[in-house]
């Protein structure tokens, strides 16, 4: 007799943007703790598809982490 598995429907909640729901206006680079949170555990910047980001502030979170970069307050590449 053959076996008859069940199909799971997964749901999947839309994802927000964290920032326009707190009402930033500009992300600034100095803010670390912000900054780290959408970074990997290698120094890669998290893409807008996993984080949940809009466009808009996508954009100025990578200009935020490069600025972070270039004065030194965020690693490039964490071994």
């Amino acid at each position: 007799m053959p076996v008859v598995r069940e199909k799971r429907i997964k749901y999947k909640r839309k994802k927000i943007c964290r920032f326009c729901v707190n009402n930033v206006r500009y992300i600034d680079y100095k803010e670390l703790k912000h900054l780290r949170n959408f970074t990997t555990d290698r120094g890669k910047i998290i893409p807008r598809r996993i984080s949940g980001n809009c466009a808009y502030h996508q954009r100025q979170l990578t200009t935020a982490i490069k600025r972070a970069r270039n004065v030194a307050l965020l690693p490039f590449v964490i071994e």
